[in-house]
């Protein structure tokens, strides 16, 4: 068993937060796990880029090829688009927040990249950031698209939440809760 996942954003969305809350559960459960990460520049609405490999085997390398990832969480829509060439065409999905961040003057129209996201014959169409702020976190739109992508991952829930807390716990349990109701908000999804 393989899972290869593409996490994409901006600087500042947490892509790379969730990124090893999502490596560090892989590991609690058992599996072996591989990690590569572009930084852009935050500050400047940069690029973040995630290649996160989990494996039940031994795993070579850290990057995932054209057409091989079964998972891409894209904190941003139009770096879901920008990523989507990585995506298995059999089997891969995208679980993608629907809120732009405008960081460039000519952004494409938002409608038409939500549009084409939701060509993509797998794909999440995500309005996380309004959960996150239902749920009280108005800076947890990464945590609820891992939630609403959750099902997809081979890793227990629980300890998904385990690395949440783990990651928040210094932050103090009013934030800890309100990233778990965030996570939970967004694994709700599909039950719906």
């Amino acid at each position: 068993m393989t899972c290869d996942i593409i996490l994409c954003g901006v600087g500042g969305q947490g892509g790379l937060s969730v990124s090893v809350v999502i490596a560090r559960a892989a590991m609690a459960a058992g599996f072996q796990v591989k990690q590569s990460e572009i930084h852009g520049m935050s500050q400047r609405g940069g690029e973040v880029l995630a290649n996160l490999r989990i494996s039940d085997r031994e795993i070579f390398s850290p990057t995932i090829s054209k057409g091989q990832a079964d998972i891409i969480f894209a904190f941003e829509p139009l770096e879901a688009l920008r990523h989507v060439a990585w995506l298995s065409a059999d089997h891969g999905t995208v679980v993608s927040a629907m809120a732009p961040i405008l960081n460039i003057p000519n952004y494409l129209d938002i409608e038409a990249v939500r549009a084409e996201i939701r060509r993509i014959p797998r794909a999440r169409l995500v309005d996380a950031d309004a959960i996150a702020r239902q749920e009280g976190n108005a800076r947890g739109a990464n945590v609820v698209l891992v939630g609403a992508g959750a099902d997809l991952l081979p890793i227990p829930t629980v300890l998904i939440e385990r690395e949440i807390a783990a990651l928040f716990a210094r932050k103090g349990d009013e934030v800890v809760q309100a990233n778990l109701r965030a996570f939970r908000a967004g694994s709700a999804l599909r039950h719906e």
